[in-house]
């Protein structure tokens, strides 16, 4: 039985940069499992920058106009406190990504380059041209190679095992050989992303955006926190949803209808293009609605256009959109405008955080950080740059905190965990055996499509009923699934099995938190209700399940220096 002080699940940045904060003490044996090769986590795929109040791009920013920018960001559904946390750990966290040697764009003074994003008061997204993400995931990985951290690479997390409200340990497979083991720990972090994968092939999530790690705590009794509020980032290429940064309209790109109208100018006049996503994501979805799109259906789209920042700005700037253009679209954005729609792109909630200066959770051992978790600071709507500043915040104290508990805490039953593990053991060679049953795949469309349909961008109670009533059917369907593939090393069917499993759990409890939330806030928009309702819906969504019985309830936000108003761009 393998045996660590502390376990970190993901290998992206909230993942390593937790680790790296672990490993600081010597005496800890730090492991990261990761399902992925860690330089190939999600992380890299965030493009555009990361948020501070470095006071670079503009002097008179600070960490309070951040604070601020992120509350009115929230819809006022974030937690006060923890953003203001998060705002004033933010120009630090940057600063040691700095000294680590992560290569960010510099200024004509030599300091680091700042741009503006959407929803900010001034330019404070930190950036390496729109590699951000990349850089960051390298850099964690080369300083978590030099501090002794372990790393299971291409490990999938099966289970988390819990006795008494007290975390064990954890089962995972080791996909090359198929064996199927249990760890002993004495703390985790649970950080394997968000689960964008519900809408499958209409977001800019990679195929491994499952929430193996969220649906891993849910299933121990830890409360899902606003799941609902799903974000759609404006700009996914129009035939693959592959993201199209925020730093396109940083750097001053235009969205135009198939009038050549910069149409924005209807629905943030003053903001126009760097608008909120929420905001920009519906004003897209209005003009195709309303015609004013090209193309039909589930394809039609608008247009980004670059071609007025001319070839210097763009090669310097935004070289790998230029790449990625090419490469899906077949189109150069030197000379062709991109064809865009919005597109499911990041989950405000996640795993409830219960003390967010340790990212503990209800279960002591188990803490959670990045986009697998919910703080909340994001509250109803993220604004872009607060992603990779979040796990990089969050991340660090995530570390700090299981540092910590993993001193406290001594390992967990040995007899509990082989228990787990030889269940496990028997499923997987059940499955294998299987011959007879529903198709996985057939399951994950279908529910994409009812995720799409009945609860994306515009949602209407009758809709989102049907689209629950269709996710229920669908966890009855996979109950009596077939794999195909008999074969024990490298069972990539079985994972994608387990992985399906998990978004349904996860979009049912998407599909109850919107249907109860009757009002339109943040990235929750709904044409039945229309408005934001502070008086009865300015809470958090909490879903529990206990075995397979789904209970809703709410939890208080928490307000200290701004009261909700009118958001206006």
């Amino acid at each position: 039985m393998l045996k660590y002080d502390v376990v970190i699940v993901g290998g992206g940045g909230a993942g390593m940069r937790a680790a790296l904060e672990a490993s600081r003490d010597p005496n800890l044996k730090v492991v990261v499992l990761s399902k992925t090769f860690p330089t190939r986590s999600h992380t890299g795929a965030a493009q555009g920058g990361i948020n501070a109040a470095l006071g670079f791009g503009n002097s008179n920013d600070s960490t309070e106009l951040h604070f601020r920018d992120t509350v009115k960001g929230s819809d006022f559904l974030g937690d006060q406190d923890a953003i203001e946390f998060f705002a004033s750990n933010a120009p630090e966290a940057i600063i040691e990504l700095d000294k680590l040697g992560v290569p960010f764009s510099r200024n004509e003074q030599g300091r680091i380059a700042q741009r503006p994003f959407g929803g900010a008061s001034s330019p404070r997204t930190c950036y390496s041209a729109d590699k951000t993400g990349h850089v960051i995931l390298h850099t964690l990985y080369e300083q978590c190679l030099k501090n002794g951290v372990d790393f299971l690479n291409e490990w999938f997390l099966l289970e988390l095992v819990v006795e008494d409200n007290q975390f064990q340990g954890l089962i995972a497979m080791d996909i090359r050989s198929g064996e199927i083991h249990a760890i002993q720990a004495k703390s985790v972090v649970i950080a394997t992303g968000g689960f964008g994968r519900i809408y499958w092939n209409r977001t800019t999530n990679a195929f491994n955006m499952t929430g193996d790690g969220t649906a891993c705590c849910f299933d121990v009794g830890i409360p899902l926190k606003d799941p609902e509020f799903v974000q759609f980032h404006p700009t996914g290429l129009a035939s693959t949803g592959v993201l199209m940064s925020e730093a396109c309209r940083g750097e001053g790109g235009y969205l135009l209808n198939k009038d050549g109208e910069r149409f924005m100018s209807r629905y943030a006049p003053e903001k126009m293009e760097l608008g909120p996503r929420d905001l920009v994501s519906r004003s897209i979805e209005t003009e195709i609605k309303e015609g004013r799109g090209f193309g039909q259906g589930i394809n039609s789209y608008v247009q980004l256009d670059l071609r007025h920042l001319g070839e210097k700005k763009i090669m310097e700037r935004l070289p790998q959109i230029r790449q990625l253009a090419i490469e899906f679209e077949s189109l150069d954005p030197i000379t062709d405008p991109i064809p865009i729609r919005p597109s499911c792109h990041y989950m405000m909630g996640g795993v409830h955080i219960s003390d967010f200066a340790t990212c503990s959770t209800p279960i002591e051992g188990i803490h959670a950080a990045g986009e697998a978790a919910c703080v909340s600071i994001h509250g109803g709507n993220r604004l872009g740059g607060n992603s990779l500043a979040d796990i990089i915040v969050f991340g660090k104290f995530a570390g700090l905190g299981v540092r910590e508990k993993a001193k406290d805490r001594g390992f967990g039953s040995k007899e509990r965990l082989e228990k787990a593990a030889a269940k496990w053991i028997d499923k997987f060679d059940a499955m294998r055996n299987k011959t007879e049953g529903q198709s996985v795949i057939a399951i994950r469309d279908k529910m994409a499509e009812t995720m799409w349909y009945n609860l994306g961008i515009f949602r209407k109670e009758d809709e989102m009923i049907k689209g629950l009533e269709m996710i229920n059917h669908l966890i009855e369907q996979y109950e009596d699934c077939k794999i195909g593939d008999a074969s024990k090393i490298y069972n990539t069917a079985f994972i994608n099995y387990i992985e399906i499993g998990n978004l349904l759990k996860l979009a049912k409890a998407v599909a109850m938190g919107a249907i109860a939330r009757k009002e339109s806030r943040g990235s929750h928009s709904r044409a039945d209700y229309t408005q934001r309702d502070d008086k009865n819906f300015l809470k958090h969504t909490m879903i529990t399940k206990q075995d397979n019985e789904y209970k809703l309830d709410y939890l208080p936000v928490r307000i200290t220096k701004y009261q909700p108003e009118e958001r206006r761009y």
